[in-house]
């Protein structure tokens, strides 16, 4: 599946945020010093995942195997 590197960026930032406001609602209330690193977790999150490019697959043991059984 292709998925364009913007989307990814976006993906990974939302589950970070997610994940640094669960933990700051465990006492049931969101500090100032809390949604600032929430912030700054969604922040770098969303800038590591777009700037570091994707690795080109490689040819996989599975591909290989199914174009043994279709006899190519």
């Amino acid at each position: 599946m292709h998925l364009p590197r913007y989307w990814k960026a976006i993906a990974g930032a939302v589950s970070a945020g997610a994940g640094s406001l669960a933990t700051a609602l465990n006492d049931d209330r969101i500090t100032a010093g809390e949604g600032i690193t929430a912030a700054l977790v969604v922040l770098g999150a969303l800038g590591i995942t777009y700037w570091v490019p994707n690795r080109e697959p490689k040819d996989s043991g599975l591909e290989q195997a199914l174009r043994r059984t279709a006899g190519e």
